[in-house]
């Protein structure tokens, strides 16, 4: 258990909101902070350039805090109850993201997202624009995780791996531009990827009920490899947020 008062911050490159966090980021930062698997919730948008701190709660859980407010929450999680799907070639994925709606501007909700904002220019944001693969009930792209996103071991930092899954569980819910919010994550990472390997990423809906869906996504090596699995509670505003 990670010790009380543990600080945290989000720096304003790493945004997803032009104002707040990357969700799937600040849920790996929470959850590396922590040391263990956990199903991080978003309570509320989490400030940039901002002192946040993790508490550890007398009940098992944790949350953060941020001038006297609970910005997250998290709990112990296990991520057994989803199967990743088959991968594509990393080859698949490029295509796959070259059909994609979500690299033009005009039309995204949030194109400034670290993750998936076209906004972004190469080597600072992400931009992971998954679109749909032929024939198969999945979302998916490539990604060749750039040296700003590695420590000192030449691997890709954990916060990262957690950013990259994110968006590209919402781009599965092809649901449109409207921007919808991230409510709960979970990221396992069975093997941190290195600096310019080719990757994969799958998305895919697991249920959706109303205005609240489920999405799963994977990070696969170039081998085919299951390197990262992630789960993702996604909510639509009934008015705009952002």
């Amino acid at each position: 258990m990670a010790p009380d008062a543990s600080p945290l911050r989000v720096a304003t490159r790493f945004c997803g909101p032009p104002a707040s966090a990357n969700g799937g980021y600040i849920c790996g930062l929470v959850a590396e902070a922590i040391g263990r698997l956990v199903t991080v919730r978003l309570l509320k948008p989490p400030p940039l350039e901002a002192d946040l701190t993790v508490h550890a709660d007398a009940d098992g859980t944790w949350h953060v805090g941020h001038d006297g407010q609970r910005i997250v929450e998290a709990r112990p999680a296990t991520l057994d109850d989803i199967a990743p799907p088959a991968p594509v070639s990393y080859v698949e994925a490029l295509d796959a993201a070259r059909h994609a709606p979500w690299s033009d501007p005009s039309q995204h909700p949030c194109p400034g997202c670290f993750v998936c904002g076209p906004l972004r220019p190469r080597g600072d944001g992400l931009r992971l624009f998954a679109g749909v693969v032929p024939e198969r009930d999945i979302v998916a792209t490539g990604w060749l995780p750039d040296a700003s996103l590695g420590l000192a071991d030449g691997k890709v930092a954990p916060a990262f791996i957690a950013a990259a899954l994110d968006c590209p569980g919402f781009q599965a819910l092809r649901t449109g531009m409207k921007p919808w919010l991230l409510g709960e994550y979970t990221c396992r990472i069975d093997r941190r990827v290195h600096v310019d390997e080719p990757c994969v990423i799958l998305g895919w809906t697991l249920e959706t009920k109303g205005r609240r869906s489920i999405v799963g996504t994977a990070l696969y090596d170039e081998d085919g490899e299951l390197c990262a699995l992630a789960k993702g509670v996604w909510i639509e505003p009934r008015e705009p947020v952002y």
